[in-house]
């Protein structure tokens, strides 16, 4: 079990820099979108480019702060059910979740997308959007975010399976200390600081 802990702590580890990357991206749309707005409203012109690189970042906001969702225990519940039980059976109900619901799904969406951005790629296939930006890498933040999805899956399947066996804490717990958006403002005001 040790070496699917340490295996299970290098997954948490590349989904928590993903997720502080997909952190930056947020920044990124909002500046762009700001941008955007006031260059449409004073100089009345705008981009396609840029309505479209806010809806990839969003993109990649989504697809590369999944597993990082998933590491934190954020994603959303409906603990109807397993609010009710004990941290054992809590544990219990995540397990059969991944294993019947979170892993298959993600596996197979994984699956079938994967020739879709083999085809978008081999094609060069741009936006239909006049000045519009070229759509493969886009579409390659689906595949590319369910794999980090699959493997921080894998990463809590060990971590329920330990804590199970007594080798481990509670991952449900919840984390103590500051939210995501109190981590991002930190680092926006150190990266000042800096400078």
């Amino acid at each position: 079990m040790s070496i699917l802990l340490r295996l299970s702590r290098a997954i948490d580890r590349i989904n928590e820099w993903l997720g502080q990357g997909a952190m930056w991206l947020v920044l990124a749309a909002v500046l762009i979108s700001a941008g955007n707005a006031l260059v449409r409203k004073l100089f009345h012109t705008s981009s396609n480019a840029f309505l479209e690189i806010q809806w990839y970042l969003f993109a990649g906001i989504f697809m590369l702060a999944a597993g990082y969702t998933f590491l934190r225990n954020e994603h959303v519940r409906i603990d109807i059910f397993a609010g009710r039980l004990s941290p054992r059976g809590q544990n219990l109900v995540d397990i059969v979740g991944i294993l019947l619901f979170m892993l298959p799904m993600a596996c197979l969406i994984l699956w079938l997308s994967w020739p879709i951005v083999m085809l978008s790629i081999h094609s060069g296939e741009m936006s239909s959007n006049p000045g519009g930006l070229v759509r493969w890498p886009v579409k390659l933040l689906l595949p590319v975010g369910l794999f980090f999805l699959v493997l921080q899956a894998l990463s809590e399947l060990i971590k329920r399976i330990a804590f199970l066996t007594g080798q481990g804490p509670n991952p449900l717990e919840r984390r103590r200390g500051p939210s995501a958006e109190e981590e991002l403002a930190a680092a926006i005001k150190a990266r000042e600081a800096t400078q």
